[in-house]
Formats: C-alpha cells, structure tokens, sequence
C-alpha cells in the first residue's frame, strides 16, 4: 500500500493539468494566483515523489515529456473522480438534511399519519421521511436520544422537557356485544361501574 506521504496532492495534479494545457508554467501560475517559483518548485516536488521527470522546461515555456502526458492523462482521471466524490458527498449531505424520522404509536400511525405524510409530500416534494411505530413511552425515548426528529403520542401527560403541541382530540367510548345489558342502556355509564367491569383496552 502506497505510504500516504507518498501520493501526490490534487492542487498539484490541477497545476499539472494546467502546466499541460498552457505550456507555460507561468500561465499556469498565474490560472492559480501563485508565483511561478511556487509552481516550479510544486512540479519538481512531483517529480520526485514520482520519480519521473514530467517537463521540459525551456526559455519559451514547458512542455510535458512522454511519460509527463500520460501522467497528466491519468491526472485528469483522479481530478474527475475527486469532483464526483465531492459532489456525492454533497449529494448524501443534501438527502441526509432532507430525512425527517418520525416515531409514533401504532394507533396514531395506522389512522393519521399515512394522511399526513401524503399532505406532506405535496408540500415538500423533496422531503423523505423514515416512519418508526412504537409505543408511546419509546416515542419519548426516542425524542430524548435525538434518534428521532418528531414524535406523536396519544394522551394528555407530556414530559415537560419536550415541546408538544395538541394535533387531534380522541374520544373513548365503550363497546359491547348487542347481548350486553348495556347494549340498550340510555343513560351514561358511570365510572364506578366501569371501574368494576372487566375491559379490554385498545
């Protein structure tokens, strides 16, 4: 494996290219804001580091030797490639930016959230969403840890070191088989009656 010391800098392949392109070191210089002595001295720390000499350098200019037109075909490669690495990683930092997690509980995820989100992607075409459906308590848990980015709970206690705001009013109601004697009851249950009738909560 190649001692990083040893590979050459991407400034440098660019001056390279630039060399080649113009003839002129100067020229190239000047492309770079640099001085000339800094673009010599940059050509000859190549040179070395390659072990190749890449110029010929004369009173008129400079031009690239054999293998130095080789070398600056293989430079314009690596040049290419290190702009599409820069250009994805700006790519995956953009989509990472645009990733909303969101967290809910099963209720809330089966009924509202597949509306919402339809809602959302008309507004935000752009926007991807990652859906996690959890109960309540791992919703919050979530919050906490910074593993998600919005949460939705049903009920009315909301640690206070979360900001929360109402979206929805649910109501309870009881439901019971038509032979249930409250199946034709007119009046309300109360509380005590149904503090002391077995139910199954959903």
């Amino acid at each position: 494996m190649t001692s990083p010391a040893a590979l050459p800098d991407l400034y440098t392949l660019e001056l390279l290219v630039a060399v080649t392109e113009t003839g002129s070191l100067g020229s190239a210089a000047r492309r770079f804001g640099i001085s000339q002595p800094s673009a010599s001295a940059r050509m000859r720390t190549l040179e070395r580091r390659l072990g190749v000499r890449l110029l010929e350098r004369s009173t008129t200019g400079s031009t690239p030797t054999a293998a130095g037109l080789v070398i600056t075909d293989w430079a314009r490669g690596v040049l290419e490639q290190a702009h599409a690495l820069v250009e994805g990683a700006a790519a995956l930092k953009a989509r990472q930016e645009d990733r909303l997690r969101v967290a809910a509980s099963l209720t809330i995820a089966e009924h509202l959230v597949p509306g919402w989100l339809t809602t959302l992607r008309e507004a935000v075409p752009g926007v991807h969403v990652g859906l996690q459906v959890i109960n309540s308590l791992h919703v919050i848990e979530g919050l906490r840890a910074g593993e998600v980015d919005l949460g939705f709970v049903e009920g009315p206690w909301i640690p206070r070191d979360l900001q929360s705001a109402p979206v929805g009013r649910d109501r309870l109601v009881v439901v019971v088989a038509p032979t249930h004697p409250w199946a034709r009851r007119r009046r309300p249950v109360s509380a005590a009656e149904l503090a002391a009738t077995p139910l199954l909560l959903r």
